[in-house]
């Protein structure tokens, strides 16, 4: 039998600090380095959930914060490719399955609605039917999608061959001009994250929600050794720039920004093919991921999506529910009644 719930407040205590530590947890957005900044940043308004149960010496965590009174929701935002359970030493599905319910039965005396989002579609599916057998209104949906690729053995030239025309020839036009120089630094550098700064201010780019998450999240991951940040110079001044991490087989595409005065250079395209090249020929990643979003210019660069999904709970019970779920039912009443 699992533990009952307990949530805490912070991510110094032992138990959060083991359980979110980067030799812990090999994904980014699992680590209190990123969850942690990110909560300061971007919800320090409202108030942190970390839920954690345990069985078997093994134990769930669900990185969350209270909206509203009663109402949960995933501590992740934009810069979050994806939001997950956190598990340490769970290895069965099974064992995984007993936490996720333990975990919904918890949240049971502290919430009234939870919302979880981006999820991996395997792990919405799973929370989706732990909350549902304990008694919940759970509901997911596609949220968003995620371009990625997989390198399957290939070398940088061979993927390279396999671009559309189009991006190639850009490439080897632009390249031969020798106009543009790109730089990848693997440690952090307080001059190239100016350069970089300066680049996202001169950026189609909307105003950064927060540049000091970012600078902080490069340095910790320089320390880690997963920091990959790319520039772009013409004529000795930066005009295009991207921030990546890699560790653990995959390359992740953070952000990326170029200074439109200098468009028809196509510095980010020529920088976001040194990257590739780098990740791809010595890093030897086996996945390369752009993060959510479905803009047009990713599938340039990449082969597959994966869907991003919103799982919404609800405790159908509780009257500050009531109203939503009459509306809900209203209105597939007024489509029934339009189709009929």
């Amino acid at each position: 039998m699992a533990s009952k719930g307990e949530y805490h407040d912070n991510f110094d205590d032992a138990s959060a600090a083991a359980a979110f530590a980067r030799a812990a947890q090999p994904r980014l957005f699992d680590r209190a380095e990123y969850l942690a900044p990110l909560h300061a940043a971007a919800f320090a308004d409202q108030p942190l959930r970390l839920l954690r149960v345990a069985r078997d010496g093994a134990e769930l965590w669900l990185p969350m914060v209270e909206e509203a009174r009663g109402r949960l929701k995933a501590l992740s935002n934009w810069y979050s490719f994806r939001w997950s359970p956190v598990f340490r030493h769970a290895e069965d599905d099974a064992l995984k399955s007993g936490l996720m319910r333990a975990a919904a039965r918890s949240l049971q005396s502290r919430a009234h609605a939870v919302t979880l989002s981006p999820i991996a579609e395997e792990d919405a599916a799973l929370l989706q039917r732990a909350f549902a057998a304990e008694g919940w209104h759970a509901r997911m949906e596609q949220c968003d999608e995620n371009h990625i690729l997989r390198v399957r053995g290939r070398s940088f030239d061979e993927y390279w061959a396999d671009r559309p025309g189009r991006l190639r020839s850009t490439v080897k036009r632009k390249g031969k001009s020798s106009a543009v120089q790109t730089r990848i630094l693997t440690h952090f550098d307080k001059a190239a994250w100016a350069d970089y700064q300066t680049v996202y201010a001169r950026s189609w780019k909307p105003e950064e929600g927060s540049p000091d998450l970012l600078e902080g999240l490069a340095q910790s991951e320089s320390a880690g050794g997963s920091l990959r940040l790319g520039l772009a110079y013409v004529e000795g001044r930066c005009v295009a720039a991207q921030f990546w991490t890699c560790e653990h087989g995959e390359a992740l595409i953070h952000k990326l920004a170029y200074d439109e005065r200098y468009a028809k250079a196509s510095a980010g395209t020529l920088l976001t093919h040194a990257l590739f090249r780098h990740v791809i020929d010595e890093d030897r990643v086996d996945l390369v991921d752009y993060g959510t979003g479905s803009d047009a210019y990713k599938r340039d660069w990449m082969e597959d999506m994966r869907p991003r999904f919103r799982l919404t709970a609800i405790r159908p019970r509780h009257p500050a529910n009531w109203p939503g779920m009459a509306k809900a039912l209203l209105a597939r009443l007024v489509r029934r009644g339009m189709s009929g």
